[in-house]
């Protein structure tokens, strides 16, 4: 029995390489430059955090659960992807002139303690539209085999909530007009901050009914 497993592992692992080269060799289109991601991880103080986030509750809510149609929720989401988000608005690797000037003059310890804050609230609990609903749920769970696309689940896990310690993030809860908005800027090229371009990849290949699809699912995840 042993022996088997030890085989079926390794027969796995050849096979996720292989799955890594071929989406990699499929993609032709000009390398985006790789984002200045910090290892770091957040550990900040999430009373100090409440007191930053003040002035981010115009856009982002006063529970971190936003109110406006392509601005991200925050509560909930993995501190680490957080933190990297924030530092990454800071430098230019994430672009966004609004975001831009709202870090401009935040410490790293600044940025630790909001992602951390953000981190123990409360998740968002809307509703997914049952219009596209099943094809949504295809997509997340099981990916579009036919265009090499892989399932949502495999990184952002089956309920949606993300991995910390990769810095994927949280989309169980999200607003479902953000996650289309993101897809379509990996996709153009206006959001270049993801490792290895991983969702520049993935979201050159879907069509805006699969993304409104998997973003409805996604929404509805909690």
């Amino acid at each position: 029995m042993r022996k088997s497993l030890v085989i079926l592992s390794f027969c796995a692992s050849v096979a996720g390489t292989l799955l890594t080269q071929t989406v990699l060799a499929a993609d032709t289109a000009k390398p985006a430059i790789e984002a200045d991601i910090k290892p770091t991880i957040a550990s900040g103080d999430a009373a100090l955090g409440k007191t930053a986030a003040a002035v981010c509750a115009g856009c982002h809510g006063i529970d971190g659960i936003s109110g406006l149609p392509e601005t991200p929720s925050l509560a909930g989401q993995g501190a680490p992807y957080l933190y990297k988000q924030l530092v990454e608005f800071k430098s230019g690797a994430r672009a966004n002139a609004v975001m831009a000037g709202m870090v401009a003059g935040l410490s790293d310890e600044d940025m630790q303690n909001l992602a951390a804050y953000y981190a123990e609230l409360p998740v968002a609990e809307p509703e997914s539209d049952p219009e596209n609903l099943d094809l949504g749920r295809q997509i997340f769970q099981g990916g579009i085999t036919s265009i090499q696309v892989p399932a949502c689940a495999g990184c952002h896990a089956p309920d949606g909530a993300g991995n910390d310690a990769a810095k994927f993030p949280r989309l169980g809860g999200q607003r479902s007009d953000y996650i289309v908005s993101a897809l379509k800027n990996f996709r153009s090229g206006a959001r270049a901050n993801d490792p290895g371009r991983m969702m520049q990849m993935v979201a050159k290949r879907m069509s805006d009914e699969e993304i409104d699809a998997v973003a409805n699912y996604a929404q509805g995840l909690h």
